[in-house]
C-alpha cells in the first residue's frame, strides 16, 4: 500500500539531522570490532578501537564523534558518558560503508544503549537488539535517563533499526520498549529536546516508542518535558502500545506510520495516545492492524492531558477502533481529558466503535473527519461508556463529518454501552448520561442507525471519488458533492487533509474539493 507520509518523513530527515557544517569536532574516534584494539589510539580508521568496553569507560567531550565501522557487530551494551554543549554535540555513528553497526544485548543489560544524565546527544545509524533467552522485566532496546539531573537538553535518536526487544508484556512500571525516555529520583528532573526520528522498530516488547515520567501529578509536582519530537518513525509488529509520549507539554508526534500493535500482550493498549501531557500535536500519522478490543484503537486521547490536537491523521483496519478519548474522575493530580480536538483524519474499516467515550472526557471537537466502514462491517460510531460510576463525557461536538456505511454495512451512530470485562461489552441506543452531545452539518449514508437530531445534517450520497479503496486520494470529493460548501464554521482559514486552505463555509468531510 503506498502512502505519502514515507516521502514526507525523507524529507524531514534531511532537515533534523541536527549537525551543522560549521560545527568542528574536537576528537574522532573509530571503532572496528574486526581489526580493532582497545589499546590503540582510536583516533584514525588505522588504529581503531575494538570494544563496547573501552567507549563505556570512556568520557566524552563537546564535539567528540565516536565512529563505528559500518557493518560490524558488538555483543553487550553501550553505555555514553559525557555532555556535549549545544554548539558541539557529541556525536554517535557510523564510517567506511551505510550498513549500520550492530549492538546486541542479549537479555544480559537492561538495555543495548544507555544515556543516563548526559546532554547534547546525536546518535545515529546504530541496529540495536536485546533479546534473551525468556523474557524480562525492564529490558529495552534504548534507554534515555533523567535521575535527580534537573532539566536535560537534547538527546537526537536518529536513524536507529531497534528490533527483537522481549521485554516484559505486562501494563507495568516494568513493560519493556524498543526506546524509552523515563525519569526517576526525587528530585524533578525532565527533557528539554528530545528528538526520535526516521527510526525503525519491530518486533519490542511491550512497546514501541514510549517514555516514562514520574514528575506529573497536577498538584504536587508537575514538570513536564518540552520539545519532545517523534517523527517520521516506522513501527512494526509492537506486542502493546506503539508511539506513547508521556509527562510533556508541546510534544509532537507526526509522520509516524505504525504497522501492528498490542499484537502480544493481553491487557489494554493503543497505537498513539499521550498520558499525562498538554498541548500534544498528533498530526500526519498513519496507523493500522492494531490487535484486539481491550482498547485496540489506533489512536486515543487519554487522562490527565489537556487541549491534545489529532489531524491529518490515516487510521485503518484496527480492531478497537479509530479513536478512543477516556478518563477517570478528576481529581487533585488529574485533570481529566480537556478540550481535545479530532478533525481532518480519514478512518477506513475500523472495527467495533469509532469514536469510543469513556468516562468523563470535557469539551472534545470532533469535525471534518471522514469515516468509512465496509462491506460486512458493524461499528458503533460514538460509543458512549462510563469509567467508574456515574462518570460520564461532557460537551461532545460533531460537526461536518462524513459517516459513510458501504453495501452490507452498519453504522450504529449514538449508542451507550457496559462494560462486561474482557473487553466485553453490551450496548444500547443512546447517550446514557452523557451530556452536551451535539451533532450538526454531518452525512449519515447507508445503513445508519441510531442517528441523533442534526438540524442541518445530510442524508445523501456525499459522493467520495472512490469509497473502499486504500488509496487516500480516493476520499476526496466529486465537483457535484452535496458535501461542497455545506459545512459550518468551526475555525477561518485552516488547512484540510491535504494541505489546501479553507476558508468561508467548509466541505464537509476532511478533504476539500480541488478547485
Amino acid at each position: 500500500m503506498k502512502t505519502y507520509y514515507a516521502l514526507i518523513a525523507i524529507i524531514v530527515c534531511f532537515s533534523c539531522s541536527g549537525i551543522t557544517s560549521n560545527q568542528k569536532a574536537e576528537r574522532i574516534f573509530y571503532v572496528d570490532a574486526d581489526t580493532g584494539n582497545d589499546s590503540n589510539s582510536g583516533l584514525s580508521p588505522e588504529s581503531p578501537w575494538e570494544s563496547l568496553d573501552k567507549i563505556n569507560s570512556s568520557v566524552f567531550k563537546p564535539g567528540d564523534k565516536i565512529l563505528f565501522k559500518a557493518g560490524t557487530g558488538y555483543r553487550g551494551q553501550l553505555v555514553l558518558n559525557g555532555s556535549g554543549t549545544i554548539e558541539l554535540p557529541i556525536v554517535v555513528d557510523i564510517y567506511g560503508g551505510r550498513e549500520k553497526a550492530l549492538i546486541e544485548a542479549e537479555g544480559n543489560f537492561p538495555e543495548a544503549l544507555l544515556l543516563r544524565n548526559v546532554e547534547y546527544w546525536e546518535v545515529q545509524n546504530l541496529e540495536l537488539s536485546n533479546f534473551g533467552p525468556y523474557r524480562e522485566e525492564s529490558r529495552w532496546g534504548v534507554r534515555v535517563l533523567a535521575e535527580d539531573f534537573g532539566e536535560m537538553n537534547h538527546i537526537g535518536l536518529r536513524n536507529l533499526y531497534v528490533h527483537d526487544v522481549n521485554g516484559w508484556l505486562k501494563k507495568s512500571y516494568e513493560e519493556g520498549c524498543g526506546i524509552y525516555w523515563e525519569t526517576s529520583g526525587s528530585k524533578p528532573s525532565w527533557f528539554n529536546g528530545l528528538y526520535i526520528e526516521n527510526c525503525h522498530l519491530t518486533r519490542t516488547d511491550r512497546n514501541g516508542i514510549c517514555g516514562r515520567h514520574v514528575f506529573t501529578k497536577r498538584a504536587e509536582n508537575w514538570n513536564p518535558s518540552l520539545n519532545v519530537v517523534i517523527r517520521g518513525n516506522l513501527l512494526v509488529d509492537i506486542g502493546g502500545d506503539a508511539i506513547k509520549p508521556w509527562g510533556c507539554d508541546g510534544a509532537l508526534v507526526e509522520y509516524n506510520i505504525v504497522r501492528g500493535a498490542r499484537t502480544r500482550c493481553d491487557d489494554y493498549a493503543a497505537g498513539i495516545w499521550p498520558w499525562s501531557c498538554d498541548n500534544t500535536l498528533i498530526q500526519y500519522n498513519e496507523v493500522s492492524g492494531v490487535k484486539g478490543y481491550k482498547d485496540g484503537q489506533g489512536f486515543d486521547s487519554d487522562f490527565n492531558c489537556r487541549n491534545t490536537i489529532f489531524q491529518y491523521n490515516y487510521s485503518h483496519d484496527n480492531e478497537g477502533g479509530f479513536m478512543l478519548i477516556c478518563t477517570p474522575k478528576p481529581d487533585e493530580n488529574n485533570v481529566g481529558c480537556v478540550g481535545t480536538i479530532i478533525r481532518y483524519n480519514l478512518s477506513v474499516n475500523d472495527h467495533t466503535r469509532t469514536f469510543d467515550i469513556g468516562g468523563g472526557a470535557k469539551d472534545t471537537y470532533i469535525y471534518n473527519n471522514t469515516i468509512y466502514v465496509g462491506n460486512g462491517m458493524d461499528v458503533k460510531l460514538a460509543n458512549y461508556g462510563t469509567w467508574g460510576e456515574d462518570n460520564w463525557s461532557d460537551g461532545m461536538y460533531f460537526y461536518n463529518n462524513i459517516f459513510y456505511a458501504d453495501e452490507g454495512a452498519t453504522l450504529r451512530v449514538v449508542e451507550r454501552t457496559k462494560s462486561l470485562g474482557d473487553g466485553r461489552r453490551e450496548s444500547a441506543p443512546g447517550f446514557g448520561k452523557s451530556t452536551n452531545n451535539i451533532f450538526k452539518a454531518n452525512v449519515y449514508f447507508g445503513k445508519v442507525l441510531n442517528v441523533p437530531d442534526d438540524p442541518d445534517g445530510i442524508y445523501k450520497d456525499p459522493m467520495l471519488l472512490k469509497p473502499g479503496s486504500y488509496n487516500i486520494m480516493d476520499y476526496g470529493l466529486d465537483p457535484n458533492s452535496p458535501c461542497i460548501d455545506a459545512g459550518n464554521i468551526i475555525i477561518d482559514k485552516i488547512n484540510d487533509y491535504f494541505g489546501r486552505q479553507v476558508t468561508g463555509n467548509p466541505d464537509i468531510g476532511a478533504m476539500e474539493v480541488k478547485q
